[in-house]
C-alpha cells in the first residue's frame, strides 16, 4: 500500500525523464500519484509550444498510458473548489483543488513560490521540489528507489544510456541530491 499521496504538477510531467522517474516511483508503490485532466492538458500544451515537431496524438497516447498504468491517479470533481482558493497565480488553483480533492499530502512542483505554505497548510498539503520529494523517498526506501531508477535506465535502449550519463540527465533536471545519491550507487543502476 502506498505510504502517502503526491499530486504531480504539470511542470514535473513534461521533461520525459522526470515524468518517467516519477511514474516508476508510483508504480513500485512508494507513493500514490495523482493528477487531473487539467494538469494533463497543461503539460501537453507546454510540450507542443516548445516542440512543434511532436504531434498531439503522441502526447495523448502518453496521457492514456499514464492513466492506465497508475491506478486511481486521475482526480475528478475538483472544479467547484477552485473559486474559493487563493494562490499567487490564479491559474494554479486547479492544481490545489485537485490536490485537495485527491487527498494529496504533497504537490510535487518546480514552482514552489506559486504554492506558498500559507495557502496549502490549511488543507494539510505542502509543496515540494522534485529533488526534495525524491530525497524523502530515498530516505524511506532507498532500495526501491534504486530498483525504479535501474528499470528506467534499462528501458533506455535506443540509444542505451550508461549510468553516469543518466545521472547527468537528472542533474540537468535540478535533481542534485538525487544525483549525488545515485553517483554513490552507480553499479546498482
Amino acid at each position: 500500500m502506498a505510504r502517502f499521496t503526491a499530486l504531480y504538477d504539470a511542470c514535473v510531467l513534461h521533461p520525459a525523464t522526470m515524468r518517467d522517474l516519477l511514474l516508476r516511483l508510483a508504480a513500485v508503490n512508494l507513493i500514490s500519484a495523482k493528477w487531473s485532466r487539467d494538469i494533463h492538458e497543461e503539460w501537453m500544451r507546454s510540450i507542443l509550444r516548445r516542440r512543434p515537431d511532436i504531434r498531439r496524438e503522441s502526447l495523448e497516447r502518453v496521457r492514456a498510458l499514464m492513466d492506465a498504468h497508475v491506478p486511481d491517479s486521475l482526480v475528478e470533481g475538483y472544479e467547484a473548489l477552485m473559486s474559493a482558493l487563493t494562490l499567487p497565480d490564479s491559474n494554479d488553483r486547479h492544481v490545489l483543488a485537485a490536490a485537495i480533492r485527491g487527498r494529496a499530502d504533497v504537490i510535487v512542483t518546480y514552482n514552489l513560490r506559486d504554492f506558498p505554505a500559507s495557502a496549502l497548510s490549511p488543507f494539510g498539503i505542502e509543496a515540494q521540489h522534485p529533488d526534495t520529494f525524491i530525497g524523502h523517498l530515498i530516505d524511506v526506501d532507498a532500495r526501491t528507489v534504486l530498483a525504479a531508477v535501474r528499470a528506467q535506465r534499462a528501458a533506455l535502449r535506443n540509444p542505451p544510456v550508461d549510468a553516469i550519463a543518466f545521472v547527468q540527465r537528472l542533474e540537468e533536471l535540478e535533481l542534485a541530491r538525487t544525483a549525488a545519491f545515485l553517483r554513490d550507487a552507480l553499479e546498482l543502476i
